[in-house]
């Protein structure tokens, strides 16, 4: 039976198991510039034997930030930063993908010299975002009623995706992954609480899946279908959203996704967050709607990862805080080795400690 530690078909390429790497934000993009900090070379290099690294969320324009300290993938110097870290993680074997992200509404003014973030709507939302104070120090700001983007603003979008994809190919990346998942831009074009637009990229449900497969197909024909994947959260309420119709939009993109021949398709579950556990009845849905690679993610252990492998639900999972206290947690699940402490005031911001200074299992 396939089990976590075989190797799997994932688009153009191969993954050597099925433990992948969660996309983790750490702020600790070194400035100015946003790029890739000095430590994430080591970072990266350190979880290399998981089946496929994905990279932290890096934004595709300097309108898509919405956290301080965030790395882009919209610059030359960005992209030699990305290639020093794709480079050290070949050096090991591995894969790695670009996790391209826009965080739409959930962002704040002072990132952006006074401008204000936009969205799907102008509607008022209650949600915060991370900053950084003049110490280094990472507080959370709320996030101001964002701006409508434009119908003509759409396709200038849309090819920011597609330029960022190809960014990621020149840095070296294996694969890049869509985020439209947990509140940011593209799920609130997605959502029936957010998108109330009526121009035709929102609305109905055909409306609230144009931009999403909008992008998808810009950014396979940037690069090619195979080297893209695409992570959802249909069901979880975050950053502000929540979206009693979700379970149904994100069954609706599936099918649409499942005649692109796209790597993969990645669902975030609530659990990590403290949502609802999806039900084995969407599980079902999912999987007979999308012909594909399914990723699971969302407060996995090693238990839960392999009754959903062999339940059929998920091909591989994506392990987040687990990974970032235990760089070399591919051999700890399989020889069922002890984990180390996750030390959770230092996920976010800083420098070496807790980034590079967690030990590999030191024993025989």
């Amino acid at each position: 039976m396939t089990d976590l530690f075989s190797p799997l078909d994932l688009g153009a390429v191969t993954a050597r198991n099925r433990v992948f790497m969660a996309p983790l934000t750490r702020q600790r993009a070194e400035q100015p510039g946003d790029l890739p900090s000095r430590h994430a070379i080591d970072y990266y290099r350190q979880r290399a034997s998981a089946g496929l690294v994905i990279s932290e969320g890096t934004q595709i324009t300097p309108e898509g930030k919405g956290y301080a300290d965030t790395p882009g993938i919209h610059s030359p110097e960005q992209v030699a930063g990305w290639r020093e870290v794709t480079d050290a993680v070949h050096a090991e074997g591995g894969l790695i993908a670009a996790q391209l992200w826009h965080t739409g509404r959930v962002d704040h003014e002072s990132l952006h010299d006074g401008a204000l973030p936009v969205s799907a709507t102008d509607k008022p939302f209650r949600s915060r975002t991370s900053l950084v104070d003049p110490d280094g120090a990472v507080f959370r700001a709320d996030c101001p009623t964002p701006r409508a983007l434009a119908t003509d603003e759409l396709p200038r979008l849309v090819e920011d995706y597609a330029a960022a994809t190809r960014n990621a190919r020149d840095a070296g990346f294996d694969l890049v992954e869509i985020h439209g998942a947990h509140g940011y831009l593209l799920h609130q074009f997605l959502s029936s609480t957010v998108n109330d637009r009526t121009d035709g990229w929102g609305g109905d449900l055909a409306g609230r899946l144009r931009l999403p497969l909008a992008v998808v197909d810009a950014v396979a024909d940037a690069w090619a279908p195979d080297r893209v994947g695409i992570r959802i959260s249909p069901t979880g309420a975050f950053n502000g959203l929540e979206d009693p119709d979700g379970d149904v939009t994100g069954l609706a993109l599936a099918r649409e996704l499942s005649s692109r021949g796209l790597a993969f398709l990645h669902l975030s579950e609530p659990d990590w967050a403290g949502g609802v556990p999806l039900t084995d009845a969407f599980r079902d849905e999912l999987r007979a709607s999308y012909d594909g690679v399914i990723v699971g993610a969302g407060a996995y252990d090693k238990d839960k990862a392999e009754q959903m492998l062999q339940r059929g639900w998920i091909d591989a999972a994506a392990f987040g805080r687990t990974f970032i206290a235990n760089p070399d947690l591919p051999r700890r699940l399989e020889e069922s080795l002890p984990l180390n402490e996750q030390d959770r005031s230092t996920f976010y911001g800083g420098g070496a400690a807790g980034y590079v200074d967690y030990p590999a299992y030191a024993g025989a």
